[in-house]
């Protein structure tokens, strides 16, 4: 039996393999519960055993279907809490709706804050998140939110690579810190894609700022969408005098034409996270996954043991 008998795990459906994956990591068995649709779509969930006076952590990620599975975790978190749960936080490996995180033009959504209004009002008691899009989605929350990283993952994985004369390259300027915590770990030096987006999911890379004649760039980036930033990055760097090009994103959407693209462009390796279940169709040679089952599950527990979680990623 564990010995952390006041937490409970849930999950929805969006990704049971890394629930199941954290569940074995922590050895706390997912808590039972079922969820089914009545036949015009709406979700149904019942929560089979005693909650009261638990600290529930539901995993859900919110990506494809993203209603359904945003619905999905809100609905949750309504049981649990009517079923008397002391806390509920919801474990959010992707954040989705993240992508609208401020007002760029007029007449436009903020959704990452409506997201975050949602699970507040649904009586979530903390959120945890990796590999935020934005950081400053934190801040829309007035619950206690932890940032966790998958930088570590990727950084285990890579140094069995023997990355030669590496280069981390930021797709976009945005990307820049991130891409300055991975080059520091690695100790080698940035570049940046410098591009110009002129409507949503299409990108036109300009040039590059940097030298990465002759060295193994790993591109970093948080979300993998339709692809076309990072095969158009991945092309310019080569264009560039680049020997390799490699990838790391922490977020598989893969939406529309990602997996041709991938499979036709001079990435050499695409790593990813399991924070979005891999359908079996978009599971190429090409595409490397790697669980954050067990950073999660470390999260989770000094969470519940009330210790520090930054110190994860000093």
């Amino acid at each position: 039996m564990s010995r952390f008998k006041d937490i409970l795990l849930f999950t929805g459906s969006a990704n049971p393999g890394l629930a199941s994956a954290i569940s074995r990591t922590l050895d706390i068995p997912l808590g039972k519960m079922l969820l089914k649709r009545f036949s015009d779509g709406e979700i149904w969930v019942e929560v089979n055993e005693n909650v009261r006076q638990r600290d529930a952590y539901i995993i859900q990620p919110t990506g494809e279907p993203a209603n359904e599975n945003l619905m999905e975790l809100l609905i949750i978190i309504d049981a649990l809490k009517r079923a008397s749960v002391d806390t509920i936080t919801a474990v959010i490996p992707y954040y989705g709706y993240a992508r609208q995180d401020r007002k760029a033009q007029p007449r436009v959504p903020i959704t990452a804050k409506l997201v975050a209004d949602l699970l507040t009002a649904a009586g979530t008691d903390r959120v945890v998140s990796i590999d935020l899009h934005a950081g400053q989605i934190q801040g829309f929350f007035n619950i206690p939110f932890d940032h966790i990283y998958a930088m570590p993952v990727f950084l285990d994985y890579i140094q069995t690579l023997n990355f030669e004369k590496p280069i981390v390259v930021s797709p976009d300027v945005g990307g820049a810190e991130r891409a300055r915590a991975y080059a520091r770990r690695l100790g080698c030096n940035i570049a940046l894609i410098d591009k110009k987006r002129s409507a949503p999911n299409v990108s036109e890379v300009m040039h590059v700022v940097g030298d990465v004649e002759g060295c193994n760039c790993l591109l970093v980036d948080d979300i993998i969408d339709t692809a076309g930033t990072l095969t158009s990055a991945a092309k310019t760097l080569k264009e560039f005098g680049a020997k390799s090009v490699m990838a790391c994103c922490t977020h598989p959407v893969l939406s529309g034409p990602a997996i041709e693209r991938i499979q036709n462009s001079e990435l050499e390796k695409l790593i990813v996270t399991d924070t979005i279940a891999l359908r079996q169709e978009k599971k190429i040679d090409k595409i490397k996954q790697l669980t954050v089952a067990g950073i999660l599950g470390k999260g989770i527990l000094r969470i519940a043991k009330g210790q520090s979680v930054s110190s994860l990623f000093v």
